[in-house]
Order: C-alpha cells, then sequence, then structure tokens
C-alpha cells in the first residue's frame, strides 16, 4: 500500500528584533506563495512609533465594539501577530484563508522546534532609532495579558 506523501517540513522564523507590520507582510506573502510557516518569539516583536500613539492604538482597538458582536482583538502577542498577518490576507476570500491556516504563531520557542535553526528576515530587521521601540510582550502586558 502506498504512504502518504509527507509534507514539507514548515520554515521556521524568529521574529526576535524584527518589526511587526514589516515581518507581517513579508510572511503574507510567503503564505499565499504556498510555504508553511512557524514564528517563534513572537512576544519579542517590535512595534514602531512613538509611545503614546501606539498604546491609543491597541488600547482602541480591544475597546472597540461589543463582547457579543466584535471585532475581538487580541490580548496576548501570538494572537496579535496572527491577527497583524490575517490583515495582510485576502482572508474572507478561499485562497487567503487556506494560507492563513498555514500560519503557526507561538510564544517563545516550542520544543518540537528547538531543534531546527530558525530564519530571520532581514527586510524586516529594526533599524536604530533615537526612540525604543515597544515590544509585543510589553504591549499585552499593558492589554492585560498575563502568561
Amino acid at each position: 500500500m502506498p504512504e502518504a506523501p509527507t509534507a514539507a517540513a514548515p520554515t521556521v522564523v524568529d521574529a526576535s528584533g524584527l518589526v511587526l507590520g514589516r515581518a507581517a507582510s513579508l510572511i503574507a506573502q510567503r503564505l499565499l506563495q504556498g510555504e508553511s510557516i512557524v514564528v517563534v518569539n513572537a512576544e519579542k516583536s517590535l512595534v514602531i512609533g512613538s509611545r503614546t500613539h501606539v498604546l491609543a492604538h491597541y488600547t482602541a482597538a480591544r475597546a472597540r465594539g461589543s463582547v457579543r458582536s466584535g471585532p475581538h482583538y487580541p490580548r496576548y502577542p501570538d494572537r496579535i501577530f496572527r491577527r497583524t498577518v490575517r490583515g495582510m490576507l485576502p482572508h474572507l476570500k478561499t485562497r487567503g484563508k487556506i494560507a492563513f491556516r498555514r500560519l503557526q504563531v507561538h510564544i517563545g520557542v516550542p520544543e518540537e522546534f528547538k531543534s531546527q535553526s530558525a530564519q530571520t528576515l532581514e527586510g524586516a530587521k529594526a533599524r536604530p532609532a533615537l526612540r525604543p521601540p515597544m515590544t509585543l510582550e510589553e504591549i499585552s502586558r499593558l492589554l492585560g495579558a498575563k502568561w
């Protein structure tokens, strides 16, 4: 009896020191091309901008809508990262839904991916700036996430 073909191993991307929006757009492009991607250390990705504007954006997103009808904006860094990538995919169309299913995002590095070497996205690295960027971990803690 022939065996089922095994799927190619997913690409592991380390999000440490990567700008959230830039990384999300590069990952969304690769997902649409059929690649499976696992993002580790999502809490160490950076959000560029003034601290007050960044916090105002995320707190407003959390407060928008209602508990019943939404929109439901995430609080945890792995879910914020997934939501950001989803915003860069045509997630209401079939190809976008299929592409989004090929994405996994983790806080830290799970045991199953510790042995694999993680890539970094050169186009998404943060440049030196006068004001230090905020990490997703910091934003999540301010939104009330506890892990």
